[in-house]
């Protein structure tokens, strides 16, 4: 009968717990995870490759089903650059070729949250504000290969599990990130990810 009683107070503890998480104006919480990324351009190798990210949030709801999200997350992504390389962009040498390359990114996206049905569902949309942390003299000779800032969408799933949350999202690069000259190329350097996260929410 005790266990009975003690297992009735745990569930109703835990209901009261999740109806007022999730009636709560402003939460605020931590999330990490895998990146598949790659950098769209000429002379950089084709496919994803695997990384990770780290950092916090805050939700604040604005109206039934309706919110805003903010992020300061940590993010590093690796990239290899092609066989031949050195002949497409100037200030580079042989040695550049076939080279990995980890960028590093310290982003903020701002993000719209729209209950899908339900306020455990969420789609999140918006842009996302990023500057390159990792060192921009990678290539050779070049001054900067890569440009400091980067701005992207974001467009994804969020699920709000009691205290945990899991979101899968797509980043798609709006701006080039390209720094140097190209020889015989015009194409940009564009980021690309897919993000694959799970936290905590308080």
């Amino acid at each position: 009968m005790k266990k009975l009683f003690l297992a009735a107070v745990v569930l109703l503890l835990a209901a009261v717990t999740t109806v007022n998480a999730q009636d709560r104006v402003l939460r605020f919480g931590i999330k990490g995870g895998a990146n598949l990324g790659k950098l769209d351009g000429t002379g950089f190798q084709d496919g994803f490759k695997l990384g990770y990210h780290l950092g916090a949030f805050a939700q604040l709801k604005l109206v039934k089903g309706f919110g805003v999200q903010g992020e300061l997350i940590f993010s590093s992504t690796k990239t290899e650059t092609t066989e031949g390389f050195d002949k497409i962009y100037e200030g580079v040498s042989t040695a550049d070729n076939r080279k990995k390359i980890n960028l590093n990114y310290l982003s903020i996206p701002l993000l719209a949250n729209i209950d899908l049905g339900t306020p455990r569902l969420k789609l999140q949309v918006g842009p996302q504000f990023g500057a390159l942390v990792s060192d921009r003299k990678v290539l050779g000779a070049a001054n900067e290969a890569f440009k400091g800032g980067e701005i992207s969408g974001v467009a994804g799933l969020w699920l709000q599990l009691p205290i945990v949350n899991v979101s899968a999202r797509y980043v798609i690069g709006f701006n080039d990130v390209k720094g140097i000259n190209s020889v015989t190329s015009t194409s940009n350097w564009k980021n690309q990810g897919i993000q694959l996260g799970v936290g905590v929410t308080f």
